[in-house]
């Protein structure tokens, strides 16, 4: 399969980082791209992820498979250009986190046969090409979404494909994936914005509850610096789901409040012991659809060169540090100090790194 053709409309983080992976793992494989942005293309380019580039759609349309990783509403425009040009053996896929919308516009336009869509599991804080790496989507869960008449010997190949890359290919339905999806990211995202605006309306003129609110409850929340605009257009593009987790989560709301009220301690109690015994049971080995921390928390002594001793170690060993802080607020985690990586490996190597040099380290 030296003479295999992939095509890319976007080049952004998603599709920057699978096109990436591609070319790390199928070197032989001609890769080009389609982008709006003229300088993304040429950069893609010249650090050989793509073979070449075209600012017409209609010159990747002999590929054999084809990855829309624009948003949702500028692929299906994509699609209505590129269905008279494709050939009948060409894949269409998408990386999208919902999956309606574009099927409805496969339906419509008959694509059907040609579709499989997809939905890599993964995000970063960074946008676009810049940010793409060839190991984002590594390990991580890969949604595919196949329709009900792409053949079934190509849903298989495709599936393939994207274990090769590195991948976890898991196989459901595009209502199934929406329904998944709206309960463990989008439901979760309102809810985060939700309770920082709660504290928000609540914070004093000296703004005391931010000041306090650095530690836990800025790491439960964290995904409320989420992109507004692209969280507008997901909840209204998977509506019906969100808004059914939104009502089962103001239920669980409503029964917390009464059996407060009625003071009962046996109900509260099994409340939070059966989040607990859930939350642990969630495995740690694998990318969720909400993107990882990678941080470790580190006691030191309040004491002048004590943090520098730390990062000095760290830049000696290679280590790269993201971020790092001083936790003023330890109400639910240990350690004043925390430092912030990139990816696991780091994370792991810091730890045994400060842990030989007799620190004591907690790790999430």
């Amino acid at each position: 399969m030296n003479a295999f053709k992939i095509g890319f409309i976007g080049l952004g983080l998603i599709g920057g980082s699978v096109a990436k992976s591609i070319h790390r793992i199928f070197p032989n494989y001609t890769i080009i791209g389609y982008d709006v942005n003229t300088a993304t293309l040429k950069e893609a380019q010249e650090d050989g992820t793509l073979g070449h580039y075209t600012t017409n759609i209609s010159d990747i349309a002999d590929c054999d498979y084809i990855f829309l990783c624009a948003p949702v509403h500028y692929n299906i425009e994509y699609l209505k250009t590129l269905k008279p040009l494709i050939s009948d053996s060409c894949i269409l896929s998408d990386v999208g986190s919902v999956k309606s919308d574009i099927y409805d516009a496969v339906k419509e336009l008959g694509l059907g046969s040609h579709f499989i869509g997809g939905h890599p599991m993964v995000g970063s804080e960074r946008s676009g090409y810049d940010a793409a790496t060839d190991r984002l989507i590594e390990n991580a869960y890969y949604f595919i979404t196949p329709s009900p008449d792409a053949p079934a010997d190509r849903v298989e190949e495709f599936m393939t494909f994207i274990g090769d890359l590195g991948a976890i290919p898991i196989r459901y339905s595009p209502d199934e994936h929406d329904k998944i999806t709206s309960y463990i990211s989008h439901v979760p995202h309102v809810i985060a914005a939700s309770l920082v605006n709660l504290v928000r309306h609540a914070d004093s003129p000296d703004g005391i509850f931010k000041s306090l609110a650095a530690g836990g409850f800025k790491d439960i929340t964290r995904i409320a610096s989420s992109n507004p605009v692209v969280w507008e257009h997901i909840l209204l593009s998977n509506p019906k789901n969100i808004v059914n987790g939104l009502k089962e989560y103001i239920e669980l709301l409503n029964k917390m409040i009464y059996d407060i009220e009625r003071n009962d301690a046996k109900d509260i109690n099994a409340f939070f012991e059966s989040s607990r015994e859930y939350r642990d049971s969630i495995p740690n080995n694998t990318s969720g659809v909400i993107r990882m921390q990678y941080e470790l928390f580190v006691d030191i002594p309040d004491e002048p060169g004590a943090l520098a001793k730390v990062t000095v170690l760290l830049a000696d060993a290679g280590i790269n540090l993201k971020n790092f802080g001083i936790s003023h607020n330890r109400e639910d985690e240990e350690g004043v100090l925390r430092l912030s990586f990139y990816d696991t490996d780091a994370c792991r190597k810091a730890f045994d790194l400060l842990a030989d040099a007799g620190y004591r380290l907690y790790n999430r």
